[in-house]
């Protein structure tokens, strides 16, 4: 499977780390003696199921290494633009292409079990859209203090996670909601309510399960979506403030040298 690493998120002016990044790519925080984006690229480089690796955002003359191929692709400023783009650029070399994995460069503490992990589940399931739940319990025994927004469902509450797979059959059909669903993906009740209103208030009032609002929204945007119960926090460990910086530091400073 290839992957594609969206490195676009440039912090401004207000932000909470505008004061680290100061109008550069946070892919490129220094996180623990190296770009928190490098981190991501040796748990794709280590990995056995990647085959090629598509960073979209950063310029061209930022050095980074992967062992895999590395396609680069410029900013188009609009995360489903910059995504799309990636896609077809993957599909030039290679028509047949059947899925792929898309990536965050701010979670710097996944490792090429965690990647391998997903793509062998991706493979043999017949989804076409999958995107990783993270429980309270999971993100909270791993990352105490970590802040994440939870949803709260019926039967958990869960965070997403920034490590999730497309099956590119699904880009088939025009959706327009696509576009505003990933701009509100940093709220969950925004993205219900996109969805639709009774989605929404029943997640207000607790009364959907995670098997329940996998199905909702499958069949209201009209995907074969899973939503899978990922065992790793650090899918979801996302580095969005300065206290979860300073928590990947510390983290990742333990981690043996590769």
């Amino acid at each position: 499977m290839d992957a594609i690493v969206t490195a676009g998120g440039i912090p401004q002016p207000g932000e909470p780390l505008y004061p680290f990044t100061k109008g550069e790519s946070k892919a490129l925080l220094n996180v623990a003696g190296k770009p928190m984006i490098q981190w991501v690229l040796d748990a794709l480089s280590g990995s056995q199921s990647i085959q090629r690796v598509v960073v979209v955002g950063l310029k061209a003359d930022v050095p980074i290494t992967c062992s895999k191929p590395v396609l680069r692709v410029q900013n188009r400023g609009d995360m489903v633009e910059n995504i799309l783009g990636s896609i077809d650029m993957l599909r030039s070399a290679q028509p047949q292409l059947d899925a792929v994995l898309i990536v965050a460069s701010d979670i710097p503490a996944i490792t090429p079990e965690m990647v391998d992990w997903l793509v062998n589940l991706v493979q043999k399931s017949d989804g076409n859209v999958f995107y990783n739940a993270i429980t309270r319990q999971v993100m909270e025994s791993r990352y105490p203090g970590s802040h994440r927004t939870y949803v709260h469902l019926k039967d958990y509450e869960v965070c997403g996670g920034d490590m999730n797979a497309l099956r590119l059959s699904v880009l088939d059909t025009e959706n327009p909601m696509w576009k505003r669903l990933v701009e509100a993906r940093k709220s969950p009740l925004k993205q219900a309510s996109i969805i639709g209103f009774d989605i929404l208030l029943s997640l207000l009032l607790r009364r959907l399960t995670l098997p329940q609002a996998e199905k909702r929204v499958s069949l209201r945007l009209g995907i074969q979506g899973r939503a899978i119960l990922c065992p790793y926090a650090e899918v979801g460990m996302d580095v969005d403030k300065p206290h979860q910086l300073e928590l990947m530091q510390v983290d990742l400073a333990r981690r043996k040298p590769a």
